[in-house]
């Protein structure tokens, strides 16, 4: 048996009053706002997930060992022995 999750009220007190009369009068009803915000998320993971891909097919080898060295430089340092 799945237990539903509780759903995290507003720190604001206005906004914690507003959500707790919407789950007591179940008016749950996304937005308009809402609407859009799904949209927009939806719309940039769509580019998200093909940016990287298409970038490194873009880049030569020698380009994507260059980006890779910058990386570790910047992760790591040098480390001389």
């Amino acid at each position: 048996m799945v237990m539903a999750k509780k759903k995290k009220l507003p720190a604001d007190i206005n906004k914690r009053a507003k959500s707790i009369v919407d789950l007591a009068t179940n008016e749950d009803a996304k937005t308009e706002q809402d609407a859009i915000s799904e949209a927009a998320r939806a719309l940039g993971r769509k580019g998200g997930l093909k940016g990287g891909v298409a970038r490194a097919e873009s880049l030569s080898a020698k380009r994507r060992k260059e980006i890779a060295t910058k990386a570790a430089q910047a992760r790591w340092g040098n480390k001389e022995d």
